[in-house]
């Protein structure tokens, strides 16, 4: 059965819930607008320039107290011989009564096995962050009690992630919320959430740099406290002019084995520019499914600029370096 519902009405049902089992950095779909280093730490500093790059996300449109997710990233390569990459995260997440303040920091290890003519490379990424966990419902109406709770924690988590890519090859390994556990101030004491999520993707990026070029790809993702599986199939397209690289991506999602509300489906379609060094990108994302909702719109605005841009290398997959 379809259910529709209004955000306002889902923003009370979720409080208790993202209260105690809230992840750390949401995944959406930056993997897609060139900002794989959000997902993955085995990204960091992997391709020939540094990136910065700026997220702002914003959840039904209108509605109070919506949630939005701010992310200001960067990652680079220590030097031009170094095999090592380092990256930091700042985040902002805000759902409601909930929110999330964190800084990460990376460092990755990359093995290279091809040479000038192709581009093999193996590499692995370690990422630790700290977290302060808020639930502040001083704004709460109706019920004097529930709104006088004010409650912070701060906890630490971990991520670990391999990626391996030969030419136009992509691939990603990512275990996140490896050490996940955060203080429950209701009772005082520490209870561990396990809120392991396993990601694995791939993609192939090919076509004539004079005509079209296209990279199908896909992710996997397997929370393992709640068995939620879920399946990202897409398709980006991209076209060069001199300076300048258009193109656009479109994605479909489904969940699976939804314990908590059914099954759900997004179709995500992006469109961005590459001038030079920066970037900007626009996302667009539309659920369906067993539950949706009213305004249940999802808009994000990407921005970035390429820095500490070093020799290419051989061609690869546009991660790497954008050519093939």
């Amino acid at each position: 059965m379809k259910l529709n519902v209004t955000p306002l009405l889902l923003l009370f049902v979720l409080m208790g819930y993202t209260a105690k089992a809230q992840e750390t950095l949401p995944i959406y779909f930056d993997y897609l607008s060139d900002n794989v280093f959000l997902i993955h730490p085995a990204a960091a500093g992997i391709g020939e320039c540094g990136k910065v790059r700026l997220t702002a996300r914003q959840q039904w449109v209108g509605i109070p107290n919506a949630p939005q997710l701010q992310t200001l990233s960067f990652h680079a390569k220590v030097s031009d011989y170094s095999k090592a990459g380092y990256g930091f995260v700042l985040y902002n997440d805000k759902n409601g009564y909930h929110s999330q303040k964190a800084v990460q920091g990376t460092y990755a290890y990359h093995l290279d096995m091809g040479n000038e003519s192709f581009f093999n490379q193996l590499s692995f990424g370690l990422s630790m962050s700290v977290v302060q966990n808020q639930v502040d419902q001083r704004t709460f109406f109706n019920d004097p009690a529930v709104s006088q709770v004010v409650e912070s924690s701060m906890y630490f988590n971990a991520d670990f992630g391999m990626a391996y890519h030969y030419q136009g090859f992509s691939s990603y390994f990512t275990v996140k919320n490896l050490l996940l556990s955060a203080k429950n101030s209701l009772n005082d004491n520490f209870e561990s959430l396990n809120l392991r999520n396993y990601i694995l993707g791939a993609g192939y990026f090919f076509g004539d740099e004079e005509q079209l070029q296209y990279e199908p790809s896909f992710m996997f993702q397997f929370k393992e406290q709640t068995g939620e599986k879920i399946a990202d199939i897409n398709l980006k397209v991209y076209k060069k002019f001199r300076n300048t690289q258009l193109w656009a991506a479109l994605s479909f999602r489904r969940s699976f084995d939804g314990r908590i509300f059914g099954d759900s489906e997004y179709i995500t379609p992006i469109v961005g520019v590459n001038y030079k060094q920066f970037m900007i990108a626009y996302t667009y994302t539309k659920q369906t499914g067993d539950l949706t909702f009213a305004n249940g719109n999802f808009h994000q605005l990407s921005l970035g600029i390429d820095i500490l841009c070093r020799k290419p290398r051989a061609s690869a997959c546009p991660n790497i370096n954008g050519s093939f």
